[in-house]
């Protein structure tokens, strides 16, 4: 009787352990693979759930070291204040008829040499390496950002440009060669070098040629206003040192917010309160 009652105990104790492992067996089994028509959706998810800058498939590490430096205050101090100062030093210095080639003697020249040259080609070229950009976002996966930050920064540095150009002509009340007011800086200057300088920034890992012609072009934009009798060479030289400065002003700040990378942004699928699905997006910097 005592052994039935301990053979009893045992058979209880054993149980006790079984069951409990029996249904966690149940619980977990093997994930069942998804259905093909899931697949779409499956990569839809996990796109939306990428960080912002993330290299996608295909990309060619689009971040360079020199691009990830692009907060450091002496490498701005470099690239950007000091060859703007230049530019817009040279620009005020030439003003007054000051130095070897100045805005005079290049005033003298077009009318002696151009005296009737017309052109509106000064008002499209500076769009040029826009074209350029949008053409290489959708054939090059090297591009620097993803194309929506491309435009909040080419918008940022144009807003940039402009809060300095218009002020600035406002201030110096300088009349063009033309007779018409408002000078001082060459506005289509600025903005030529303010898309120039964005191209650089963006692809010059890809392709140093681009900067050549895209600055090629900004430079030519320049040499248009001052044939068009629009501009003196003091007006083109400050607009060219204010699209510089903007740029990097930006990408500096921008980098500064970043340390180097990519805003920290993602999206994912939520439910909302009514029971709806949803997307919300989170963003640290």
């Amino acid at each position: 009787m005592r052994l039935n009652q301990l053979f009893t105990i045992h058979l209880l104790w054993l149980s006790i352990l079984f069951v409990p492992a029996t249904a966690m067996a149940q619980v977990q089994k093997p994930p069942q693979q998804k259905p093909k028509t899931d697949t779409l959706k499956s990569v839809s998810d996990d796109f939306f759930t990428l960080p912002a800058d993330t290299i996608l498939p295909g990309q060619k590490h689009p971040f360079t070291e020199s691009q990830r430096r692009e907060g450091d205050n002496k490498r701005y101090l470099k690239r950007a204040v000091i060859p703007a100062a230049v530019l817009i030093g040279a620009g005020v210095y030439t003003m007054g008829g000051h130095g070897i080639l100045n805005s005079d003697d290049v005033f003298n020249y077009r009318h002696r040499v151009f005296p009737k040259f017309a052109t509106n080609a000064d008002d499209f070229a500076m769009l040029a390496p826009l074209v350029g950009l949008y053409g290489f976002n959708i054939i090059s996966s090297q591009n620097r950002h993803e194309l929506g930050r491309q435009t909040l920064l080419l918008v940022s540095s144009g807003a940039l440009a402009s809060a300095i150009v218009w002020p600035t002509k406002k201030l110096t009340d300088r009349d063009r060669p033309n007779g018409k007011p408002y000078a001082f800086p060459s506005g289509h200057t600025a903005y030529a070098f303010t898309i120039a300088t964005f191209m650089d920034k963006e692809f010059r890992h890809k392709s140093p040629w681009v900067s050549v012609v895209s600055y090629g072009i900004a430079g030519g934009t320049g040499v248009l206003r001052v044939l068009n009798d629009a501009h003196w060479l003091s007006d083109v030289l400050a607009g060219a040192g204010v699209g510089i400065l903007s740029v990097n002003t930006v990408y500096w700040i921008h980098a500064k917010l970043t340390q180097g990378g990519g805003l920290n942004t993602a999206m994912y699928p939520v439910v909302l309160p009514n029971g709806q699905m949803g997307m919300a997006m989170s963003y640290t910097f």
